[in-house]
């Protein structure tokens, strides 16, 4: 009875499940038996996957607190999904459970839904989509929501996030538009009154209207309860003070970001604390004060993830009161921290580069200034400004290095003997010094490796010592164990020294620090042996001590004078080339420093041991002409001595007559002026070879005129001419490096940035061909075949009266011509006429020859591809 009564129960159960499993039906059982489904089991599941995809993308979302920070963390809408790689399968597994209740438990009967719970599907469904950056099928859900649901719970909720799907795709006035006129409903409130101003302040915010945005960011941050929503909105309103320069209002603002404490995420509390800091008055600020609170925040066990914005902080401070050394301490601190923030690495790497630039260790900053551009955004004005910086430092820190090594050897070559003996002796000293402590180091860190590789062998089952087995004795090979004792084994037990490879290898380098590389051989101290028995008695007579220094001298040269000695040049044509070499360099080195720098005083002292060193004539008067401008600059007094020393010495000069009478003009051969107009004229009259030569002679007599960057861009020019593109990309490079400040230097970069990219950018084949030329390509200078050509084209267009043809004889490089005939309008009117040159008994030309149109024509001639085109062309 009892069977059968649970029988029929279940089939009634079973009945009752058909029925209610019905989407058709408009029945109470039907509407909850979906509504609880779908609540309770799809969407809950739905929610758990999209709360857990939420973790997970905030976890990796990254803030650039250089920025203003968006008032939501989320991905960037112009992320792009890599090969290789896949979505966030959380948002992937919400956007299917959303999909899933739509398609299994909507209740749509006579065009109304039936189901309560489908608003919160479509809801979830956007939600999934506009975190995957799919921001119109997100639009599309919550359009749908909007349309078919307008009295759902949820609708305020939904038009909130219609909004940030609209700010995502830059429909900012629609937004604010939109969002203007919810919150005119007072029924709004709660998050989503949080959240709506929230939006209507990213989106202000967006257009720039900052102050705006500042208003609704306020009633965002006093509607929500999430903590660390009302962390960041309070963090972003101090940053949006900070940019409309409210100091005060900004500094108050972080502070109630530092007032909330483990209310708030550390990473604002940092980061305010840090804000606070670039507002510090570093001449009248309380500098006690400021290092109290950065120590006690870096002593904070809380703050060691954040140890990188700290120590950068503490860097900037001692770099504002000119401590260089404790500035480039913590600058160091904050990049040997963890750090995920690339700028501030790059900020560190740079503001060093900046100390050492101050400092005039140049060398040493064009490195810094190289691991800051490695880590910058190539395509941001601050690139562009450190990478001129350093491009500008190429050829300091070459002169300085000219300078240095030449001013060694020849202050070396001055010595007498024993001055030199001295000097190398007591350089040796110091290298041994060094040495020392690198292989102290070395041996150290041997040490640790052979420690604990010998403790993990100790812990293997292996190791575990047998009962009544004997340790075999080590064997002292000359080489003391670093180990400590007991820890000598090798994986199975055994004592052994040389079943122990750690230590077998820490031995070998002990060895070699000391010994360097021994021949397997009798007397192996002595380190070489000489066959006569003789020369071995008396080794035997050596003590260790001296066999040792001996050796040492034998297989370490570098520690012995003679070494040296032996080394320094004696040849009096090498020293005049020396010489002459450290003293251009110094030239150009106060030339640089007071053009490009304007680092006078250091100009002036380069300049000055250039004189000191009595250099050829050519730099003389150039030198104390340059002293004396700089002079202008830093010393009135000096800058009058220096005139006079001019007029005095040189009063036939030209320097002489410039400071006599600067309005003077000098009319003789000499006059730089005079010379770059008969140059450039030359120029354009094609004159290209003879002025490439010219040119350079001038450049090289006219050193240290203020008329110098004409001539170089003169060559430039002419260099673009005979060499093409690239080289004359090069050559405008030098120029606008080199005289950044004046026309010639300025026009150069312009012309780099925006004349030579369009060159760059013509390739064979892109433009349509309108008209054509046949080349003769011919090396110069010629011979008697290149009159021959030149006669018979001119013969054919005169006996053909073709009006519309003309030749020319054009320049190619500095060793190749063209004679080219124009005015072709097709490539078959070429092809007759060269068939006439060659065929016809009255030509019969031989001689290579080409048929090209007029665009690939330029082409060649810009770019030089005259090769490249022919293999396109067979």
């Amino acid at each position: 009875m009892k069977s059968t009564i649970i029988k029929y129960s279940l089939v009634v159960g079973f009945l009752f499940f058909l029925i209610a499993c019905s989407v058709k039906k408009d029945k109470f059982i039907n509407r909850n038996f979906h509504a609880v489904t779908t609540e309770y089991n799809v969407l809950y599941n739905g929610n758990l996957a999209l709360t857990k995809g939420l973790e997970e993308l905030k976890t990796t979302y990254k803030d650039n607190f250089w920025e203003v920070l968006p008032v939501e963390r989320t991905s960037d809408a112009e992320e792009a999904i890599l090969p290789g790689q896949t979505k966030n399968q959380n948002f992937e597994r919400a956007e299917e459970k959303a999909v899933k209740a739509i398609q299994t438990h909507s209740m749509n009967i006579a065009g109304t839904e039936k189901n309560p719970q489908m608003d919160e599907a479509y809801l979830l469904l956007a939600k999934a989509r506009y975190y995957e950056n799919r921001f119109i099928p997100s639009l599309e859900a919550l359009n749908y929501i909007l349309y078919k649901y307008p009295l759902s719970d949820r609708i305020y909720h939904a038009k909130v996030w219609r909004e940030k799907v609209n700010i995502r795709l830059d429909n900012e006035d629609v937004a604010i538009k939109n969002l203007k006129r919810l919150l005119k409903d007072d029924k709004i409130q709660g998050q989503d009154l949080a959240d709506a101003n929230a939006m209507l302040a990213q989106a202000y915010m967006n257009i720039q209207v900052k102050d705006t945005a500042i208003a609704a960011l306020k009633v965002a941050k006093e509607a929500t309860n999430d903590n660390e929503e009302k962390a960041r909105y309070t963090f972003i309103l101090g940053q949006l003070y900070e940019n409309l320069q409210y100091n005060d209002s900004a500094y108050a603002t972080f502070q109630e970001v530092i007032d909330m404490n483990r209310k708030s995420p550390r990473r604002y509390v940092v980061q305010s604390h840090a804000k606070q800091a670039l507002q510090f008055d570093y001449k009248k600020g309380d500098t006690l004060a400021f290092v109290e609170k950065f120590n006690k925040l870096l002593e904070d066990r809380e703050n060691r993830p954040y140890l990188d914005v700290l120590n950068h902080q503490m860097g900037i401070f001692y770099d504002k009161q000119g401590l260089n050394q404790k500035a480039k301490l913590y600058y160091n601190k904050s990049i040997k921290s963890v750090s995920q923030d690339s700028y501030l690495v790059s900020s560190n790497y740079r503001n060093i580069g900046e100390i050492y630039f101050k400092e005039a260790q140049y060398k040493t900053a064009g490195k810094y200034y190289d691991s800051t551009l490695l880590r910058l955004n190539d395509r941001t004005r601050e690139y562009r400004k450190i990478k001129k910086k350093r491009d500008n430092l190429e050829d300091v820190i070459k002169y300085e290095t000219i300078a240095q090594e030449n001013d060694s050897i020849l202050s070396v070559v001055a010595m007498n003997d024993l001055d030199r003996k001295s000097y190398y002796d007591n350089y040796i000293s110091k290298l041994k010094i060094e040495d020392e402590k690198k292989a102290k180091i070395a041996a150290e860190k041997a040490e640790k490796e052979a420690n604990l590789q010998a403790s993990l062998n100790n812990t293997s089952p292996g190791n575990i010592n047998t009962p009544g087995k004997k340790d075999t004795q080590v064997i002292d090979m000359g080489v003391p164990s670093m180990l400590p004792p007991g820890m000598n084994t090798d994986s199975n037990g055994n004592s052994f020294y040389f079943y122990n490879p750690v230590a077998v290898e820490l031995g070998k380098k002990e060895f070699q620090a000391r010994w360097g590389k021994r021949p397997l051989a009798d007397d192996w101290r002595l380190g070489s042996k000489n066959a006569n028995d003789s020369n071995n008695a008396d080794d035997e007579n050596i003590d260790v001590d001296q066999k040792d220094s001996v050796a040492e001298k034998e297989i370490n040269p570098k520690y012995d004078a003679q070494f040296y000695l032996a080394q320094i040049p004696t040849d009096s044509k090498l020293l005049d080339s020396l010489a002459k070499d450290r003293n251009f360099a110094y030239y150009q080195l106060g030339l640089i420093y007071k053009e490009k720098f304007k680092e006078y005083e250091l100009a002036a002292s380069r300049l000055e041991q250039l004189l000191k060193n009595k250099p050829e004539e050519r730099l003389v008067l150039p030198a104390m002409y340059n002293l004396y401008k700089i002079y202008q600059q830093i010393s009135p007094s000096k800058a009058a001595d220096m005139k006079q020393q001019i007029l005095s010495q040189y009063p036939e000069s030209r320097y002489a007559q410039i400071l006599n009478n600067p309005e003077v003009e000098i009319t003789d051969n000499d006059n730089p002026e005079l010379v770059f107009n008969a140059l450039y004229k030359k120029f354009e009259n094609n004159q290209l070879r003879e002025v490439f030569v010219e040119v350079d002679e001038a450049i090289f007599r006219f050193a240290g005129e203020e008329s110098l960057p004409k001539f170089e861009m003169l060559k430039a020019k002419i260099v673009g001419r005979l060499k093409g593109v690239e080289e004359y990309k090069k050559a405008l490079n030098f120029v606008a490096l080199t005289y950044p400040n004046v026309d010639e230097g300025k026009q150069a970069e312009k012309m780099v940035q925006m004349e030579v990219p369009l060159i760059e950018a013509l390739d064979f084949g892109l433009a349509q061909p309108t008209s054509y030329k046949i080349i003769f390509p011919k090396t110069y200078p010629y011979g008697k075949e290149v009159k021959n050509l030149t006669d018979k084209v001119a013969k054919y267009i005169k006996d053909t009266n073709a009006v519309a043809l003309k030749s020319s004889e054009d320049i190619y490089t500095l060793t190749d011509n063209f004679i080219v005939i124009h005015g072709f309008d097709n490539k078959d009117a070429a092809i007759s006429v060269l068939s006439v040159l060659q065929l016809h008994k009255n030509y019969k030309l031989t001689d290579k020859v080409y048929i090209i149109s007029t665009e690939d024509y330029k082409i060649v001639q810009m770019k030089k591809k005259l090769q490249e085109w022919i293999l396109l062309n067979k």
